[in-house]
């Protein structure tokens, strides 16, 4: 057996005929693209494949290009979702002609994960993208009934992939057993099968974790290690079954089941390690292996030669499993990265600053780039300022800010602001003054003056007469 390549790269089918099932897929795919081959462009510019995981989308396209010599370039909608992202790559590579090949396909994964309040533009600038194009586009995604990508569905040819039935997986992991001349049972091929819940990609790293580490293939083998696949995220029992693991193709199994893409699973990694290894030895060989796992992703990222991947799945497996040798392990819980902690809270944060932007830039008549570049800045040091917290507090009155907000814009001086708002609200108009240093003695004229001008700005609720004032 060839351990040096995961067999799902190994066995990737190379035409439409070794993918398995998905025969309406292929013919209207085949159609789509053929018109391509032939020079004329189709009604429908792109193309929108759908379905669950391991089901052969990506499989699929890489075949029909390879049929009809068109190179393909693979692109994750996680790393090109904003709009200037998707203006450098897509739409520049939108309007390229390969060199030695008869045309060039672009295919986009997970183009579903796109977020419309964090990637804004980011859909729009697809649209143009595909109305454009004189290259194929595909996307891939999931779920394509999200309502972000309603637009871009309207443009697509929908090709719909349906989970694998359990006699097509049977028969894929059969020619796998031949092409590795390995022993199998049928009844053990049925259960991973059964097991695998669809998903082809699953069900054939599930075959090559039981056959390497006991080079053939039985019912009770398979009962005993391979359980039913779990379809949500579990990063906790990812991380016990490296560090706990007694064997290396134990660890390799966790990384290559785990539903976490590997950069995160490094990232994991990378904080909960000095949790559980107490030996600077230990650690020292742990951050080794990280590290070169991380150089290995790079170098596959940028030269394309993903057969570098199997070096990843050794690296952050059985490299962290043996990397200790002598020191106990600690009985320290796990813990999110500090990266994930704070990527949840500042998209917290991104969530009250779209809304308060959206919010003003209604109410004063302004572009929301106007209001986040130009008034939020001047609003943070307004409700910042604990010598005078009236006009923050009127503000907020006057624009109906929640707890939230005021938060946002008054950070360490919160509480002070919400208690201003507190006093202002069950005080009469007239009592509430601006705390000024030059309050000696005002005639009877200019305090009338001063009350008028308040009641007005508070009636109006203008951030203009606010800003004004202060």
């Amino acid at each position: 057996m060839d351990k040096k390549i995961p067999w799902i790269v190994k066995y990737r089918p190379r035409r439409v005929e070794e993918v398995v099932d998905q025969d309406d897929a292929k013919r209207l795919l085949r159609e789509w693209l053929g018109q391509w081959a032939r020079g004329r462009v189709p009604e429908r510019r792109a193309a929108l494949l759908y379905g669950p995981p391991g089901v052969g989308k990506t499989s699929l396209v890489e075949a029909l290009a390879r049929e009809f010599d068109f190179e393909v370039l693979e692109l994750n909608a996680s790393d090109y979702r904003r709009k200037t992202d998707i203006e450098r790559t897509v739409g520049v590579a939108a309007g390229k002609r390969p060199l030695f090949k008869k045309g060039l396909l672009i295919l986009m994964d997970e183009v579903d994960g796109i977020d419309p309040r964090f990637d804004e533009g980011g859909v729009e600038a697809l649209l143009e993208v595909v109305k454009s194009t004189s290259n194929p586009l595909v996307f891939t995604a999931n779920d394509p009934w999200r309502e972000q990508i309603r637009p871009l569905r309207e443009l697509c040819l929908m090709v719909e992939f349906k989970e694998l039935s359990e006699g097509a997986i049977v028969s894929l992991l059969q020619r796998i057993c031949e092409g590795e001349r390995l022993q199998c049972d049928k009844e053990a091929l049925k259960l991973i099968a059964e097991r695998s819940m669809g998903d082809a990609r699953a069900a054939v790293n599930d075959l090559q974790a039981v056959a390497e580490g006991y080079g053939r293939v039985t019912v009770d083998v398979v009962r005993a290690l391979i359980r039913g696949r779990d379809k949500s995220l579990n990063i906790w029992r990812t991380l016990n079954s490296i560090v706990y693991a007694k064997q290396a193709w134990m660890a390799k199994k966790a990384v290559t089941q785990s539903e976490v893409d590997y950069e995160t699973l490094i990232t994991w990694l990378s904080d909960n390690i000095p949790k559980k290894y107490t030996e600077p030895e230990d650690l020292y060989r742990a951050y080794e292996a990280l590290s070169r796992a991380t150089l290995q992703i790079a170098r596959s990222k940028t030269s394309g030669e993903w057969s570098l991947l199997p070096y990843v799945f050794d690296l952050i497996g059985p490299g962290i499993t043996f990397a200790r040798t002598s020191g106990s392990i600690s009985k320290e819980k796990y813990g999110f990265p500090e990266k994930v902690r704070l990527a949840i809270q500042l998209k917290t944060t991104r969530e009250i600053r779209e809304k308060l932007a959206e919010q003003l830039a209604r109410n004063t008549l302004t572009s929301k780039s106007t209001v986040k570049n130009e008034i939020i800045p001047y609003l943070t040091i307004i409700f910042r300022n604990t010598s005078n917290p009236i006009i923050a507090a009127r503000i907020a009155i006057g624009y109906r800010l929640d707890k939230e907000t005021i938060k946002f814009l008054a950070g360490p001086n919160t509480e002070n602001v919400l208690k201003t708002i507190e006093k202002i609200r069950k005080a009469k108009p007239e009592e509430v003054k601006e705390e000024k240093p030059e309050t000696k003695k005002q005639s009877k004229t200019t305090k009338e003056e001063r009350t008028a001008k308040n009641n007005k700005a508070k009636s109006t609720g203008s951030l203009d007469e606010f800003l004004k004032r202060s």
